[in-house]
């Protein structure tokens, strides 16, 4: 217990856990629909600005796309608008366009 306790503490520190959280949102974009580069690209932007929770929600919305996959990254816009909150939208909408011009750095 006490090794489990020493290597939680130690995974934050290391950027474990960012690295851990960038994959899941580039898996999650990628299954909504985008494309590699561009999820590649959004999710490192966004992990680095959006808190935990918000990601959640973002996640959320993978389980609704197997529904019906969006074909742009506008489809995938509006239906994060869907979300309530604010600064997910301006987050993910300014991520997108920077990432989908090549303008992200």
């Amino acid at each position: 217990m006490r090794g489990a306790l020493i290597l939680c503490a130690a995974l934050p520190a290391t950027g474990c856990v960012q690295t851990i959280a960038e994959s899941r949102v580039r898996s999650a974009l990628i299954e909504a629909g985008l494309g590699e580069r561009v999820s590649d690209c959004m999710a490192g932007r966004m992990v680095d600005r959006l808190t935990i929770d918000q990601l959640r929600k973002l996640e959320r919305l993978k389980t609704r796309a197997r529904e019906r996959e969006p074909s742009s990254i506008g489809d995938y816009l509006a239906r994060v608008r869907r979300v309530g909150d604010a600064e997910v939208v301006a987050v993910t909408s300014s991520s997108a366009a920077l990432c989908a011009t090549g303008l992200a750095s």
